[in-house]
């Protein structure tokens, strides 16, 4: 119930409080009057802006006439912005200085308003462009470079090609060769977000993300039916192999090559190598492996729910859980379930897990867990480095699921049990982080990964799972929704069943 009122909730577009209203202090530039830009700059992060402006004194005003001297406009194409303002019918056009955001940020960190110089400016085109070479009505025109500007969805229209893709960026994974692995996986992401199928090596022509290796594969198979270089890599031994141990819980690619350049070459091998030390999550992913290394139902994951909600109803009547990672996007399997746990009011979250994992225990159906204490610590943001793991109290799990608690499933012996291990990880941030939590928990890798990308990059701001950090103001941004970080990233909202990227 909780999930289907959020999702009504994100639909609807929150409206910030406006800033503009606020009283203007004192000018101290009474010779600039800044007028900015909403287009892709997005309503909130425009009133946030009008309002620091202000407190240093600059004139901003709400409306566009010809007393605005400076026209301020964020990530807006000439061939685009000059157009719509014409359209605004403004008197000595033409005089206004029509700048980029960059010549606002400078300013304001200088205290006043800067010369404008010629990188500053936004100039009419001479001509508006044409649209690009392509067939009518082409379906892969002017698509982003930013999977968090991409809708993608489960319908994917390429996966010939995508599944290509893929196995070029996994075998890369394994070897840790970062660059070629992630220049495949944004390759695979961009044609995943095509709403219609490549039909010609001329389709994809000037695609952004497309490098001349993808696209030589793209040509073999289209040439061939296959590729030859994908062949090859699915009947490597080496590949083959990794595949396999890292399919266990808690081996990564590095443990897999170690056991691999061993001679090792299947799982029976490993369990009986006296020499090899396994750690407490291998020792589980070995002895659950049978249940741990098929797909998750949807059904399942809902059963799971609903055994965590009951637990943690008994810690508090008013927390939350919500389903995140791929079945939120829509996946129908996955490797594992991920669930938020969030209780209102500051610190109301701790003991939570604790509690659920003791109570589980209590119950017979905790076969492994992995505890980790919160180590958030709001002064030790901004973080330049992105990490895999926030620092939010979660824990890494594997339960017992019988399968008379699954909707749609009978009863039946599996190994002489009528229970399935199945994977569950539990995160509780605070409250007042659930919404940075819930946009880095629901994925996609690939999505979450460019989000952060467009952050720092377009818009000069760090984010991960805890916060959203503007270094041009160095103010940390508030959000109670996934939809309040998107309108600060000056994004159109991206809705979850859409971030398949």
């Amino acid at each position: 119930m909780f999930q289907t009122t959020l999702s009504t909730l994100l639909r609807k577009r929150r409206q910030p409080e406006l800033t503009c209203a606020q009283p203007q202090k004192e000018m101290k530039f009474r010779e600039v009057t800044v007028y900015l830009v909403e287009r892709r700059m997005g309503n909130s992060r425009r009133n946030f802006l009008t309002s620091l402006a202000r407190s240093k004194g600059f004139c901003v005003d709400n409306i566009l006439s010809s007393k605005v001297t400076h026209i301020v406009a964020e990530d807006n194409p000439a061939h685009e912005l000059w157009p719509w303002l014409q359209e605004q019918d403004i008197t000595d056009l033409g005089k206004i200085n029509v700048v980029d955001i960059a010549w606002f940020t400078q300013s304001m960190r200088a205290g006043r308003p800067i010369p404008v110089e010629a990188q500053h400016r936004i100039q009419k085109p001479s001509v508006q462009p044409k649209p690009e070479a392509g067939p009518p009505d082409s379906p892969w025109l002017n698509v982003s470079q930013y999977a968090c500007q991409r809708r993608t969805t489960l319908n994917n229209r390429n996966k010939i090609f995508t599944d290509a893709l893929d196995v070029l960026a996994e075998n890369y994974e394994f070897i840790e060769s970062i660059g070629p692995c992630l220049g495949f996986r944004r390759a695979a992401s961009v044609l995943k977000s095509l709403p219609a199928p490549v039909r010609s090596i001329k389709d994809i022509e000037g695609l952004p993300c497309l490098g001349p290796d993808t696209m030589a594969v793209i040509q073999d198979i289209f040439e061939c039916g296959s590729s030859s270089k994908v062949e090859e890599i699915l009947t490597d031994e080496r590949y083959q192999t990794l595949k396999i141990f890292t399919s266990v819980f808690g081996v990564g690619p590095k443990t897999a090559e170690k056991w691999y350049r061993k001679g090792l070459r299947n799982l029976e091998q490993i369990v009986s190598d006296s020499s090899i030390h396994l750690n407490k999550m291998q020792i589980a992913g070995f002895k659950y492996y049978e249940d741990i290394s098929k797909p998750v139902s949807k059904a399942e994951a809902e059963a799971v729910r609903h055994i965590i909600e009951e637990i943690a109803g008994c810690f508090s009547p008013d927390v939350t859980i919500t389903l995140t990672g791929g079945f939120r996007r829509g996946k129908e399997f996955g490797h594992d379930v991920d669930f938020l746990l969030t209780v209102p009011g500051p610190g109301k979250e701790d003991g939570l897990l604790p509690a659920v994992i003791d109570r589980l225990r209590s119950q017979g159906i905790l076969l492994y867990s992995d505890f980790q204490e919160s180590t958030f610590d709001l002064s030790s943001l901004p973080c330049r480095r992105f990490e895999t793991m926030d620092h939010f109290q979660k824990c890494f799990l594997i339960v017992k699921l019988k399968k008379e608690q699954v909707a749609g499933q009978q009863a039946e012996q599996r190994c002489g049990r009528d229970w399935k291990a199945v994977r569950v990880d539990l995160v509780a941030p605070p409250a007042e982080r659930y919404a940075f939590a819930l946009l880095g928990w629901s994925g996609s890798t690939l999505f979450e990964r460019d989000l952060r990308r467009f952050a720092r990059l377009e818009r000069n701001m760090l984010l991960d799972n805890h916060a959203l950090f503007d270094k041009t103001t160095n103010t940390f941004l508030q959000a109670k929704t996934e939809e309040d970080i998107f309108i600060h990233l000056g994004l159109d909202y991206i809705e979850p069943w859409q971030r398949n990227a």
